[in-house]
């Protein structure tokens, strides 16, 4: 077995096997540790399905997997099981990063499911909306087109954030007085720098505001796996789901 292989190790897989849906008749499922291993592998290091290591099996049976657990939002469910269990959403930071997008992922029929693919100054692209807690992990994730702004990415998040949170920290981006006032209603403290153009000054706290950095770090990190900073997945819902595994492998197992 090579070292370059990535496998599940046996603590991760016993905290990840209870969440992996039941198979109660039929011919029993292929094994679960070695093809979630290769659908990790897949996605961490940008490969074709075709050009999956055969050391875990075939690869339409890894391809297959996925694209049926995406669909189902196997993936989702696990990563938002597994994030509700943060101990650090007292103080939360949000932001937004674009992920550029493959031609490959741009080539759809027309009238199908919602890609999530917009048109910015940087080209075709997807925008990954976050929220992280107090340790840098990742808690909330919303997929949405790149032209999308962070204010209204933060309208779909917002109802959505843990009850336990006190302050949360953002940039400018997320400067508009509906969101203060909404935070302030949920008594959650707003930690934002004013825009440069805003007619009305608002006080924020420069020392909580450094710790911002965290969900920029978290951002890198998930940009490490090839297949989350270049985009090739056509169908949205594909294309999450490897953002979730991410996240789930490197934050919460």
């Amino acid at each position: 077995m090579s070292d370059h292989h990535f496998w599940l190790s046996d603590k991760q897989f016993a905290r990840l096997q209870p969440l992996l849906p039941n198979k109660p008749r039929g011919v029993p499922r292929v094994d679960d540790r070695r093809v979630i291993s290769g659908i990790i592998h897949v996605i961490r290091n940008g490969l074709m399905w075709k050009d999956a290591p055969p050391v875990y099996g075939p690869h339409k049976t890894l391809y297959n997997r996925f694209v049926r657990w995406s669909a189902a939002g196997v993936f989702d469910r696990i990563f938002a099981e597994l994030a509700s269990e943060s101990t650090a959403a007292d103080t939360v930071m949000i932001d937004a990063t674009h992920l550029k997008a493959h031609r490959t992922a741009a080539s759809c029929k027309k009238g199908a499911a919602p890609r999530r693919i917009g048109r910015t100054k940087g080209g075709l692209n997807s925008k990954l909306h976050a929220v992280c807690d107090g340790d840098g992990k990742p808690l909330i994730l919303l997929l949405t087109e790149g032209q999308v702004s962070d204010y209204e990415g933060a309208k779909h998040i917002f109802e959505h954030l843990p009850p336990e949170a006190t302050t949360l920290i953002a940039d400018r981006g997320y400067d508009a007085d509906w969101l203060r006032d909404a935070l302030r209603d949920c008594d959650i403290a707003p930690c934002i720098p004013p825009r440069a153009n805003r007619i009305e000054p608002v006080d924020y706290n420069a020392d909580v505001y450094k710790r911002r950095n965290l969900v920029e770090r978290m951002f890198g990190r998930l940009k490490d796996w090839r297949r989350i900073s270049m985009r090739y997945d056509r169908c949205a819902h594909t294309f999450m789901s490897a953002i979730c595994i991410a996240a789930t492998i490197m934050f919460w197992l």
